[in-house]
């Protein structure tokens, strides 16, 4: 699975603007937000569409965004991860 292309990341661009409003997320490059120094999620594509993989915790997880429904699964998960780790 290869990292999404910058032409690919152009069908994301609602999800991208969404997660540039997390002020916590830093963007280093084009769809690859990091938290501090540490990476964060990133983006992939395979012939089975697109997925993110995001550090929600100690291990990665790869979660599909072809759908606004994926998309939103995922600024959920975002979302309580950044919380826990702004509790902390």
């Amino acid at each position: 699975m290869k990292h999404a292309s910058t032409e690919t990341l152009k069908s994301l661009d609602s999800l991208l603007e969404k997660l540039r409003r997390r002020e916590v997320l830093r963007e280093k490059r084009t769809g690859a937000f990091f938290v501090e120094s540490r990476a964060f999620l990133h983006f992939h594509e395979d012939p089975k569409g697109l997925f993110a993989d995001v550090l929600l915790g100690e291990d990665w997880s790869r979660l599909p965004v072809n759908t606004r429904r994926q998309q939103e699964v995922l600024l959920g998960r975002v979302d309580r991860f950044l919380k826990k780790l702004a509790a902390a």
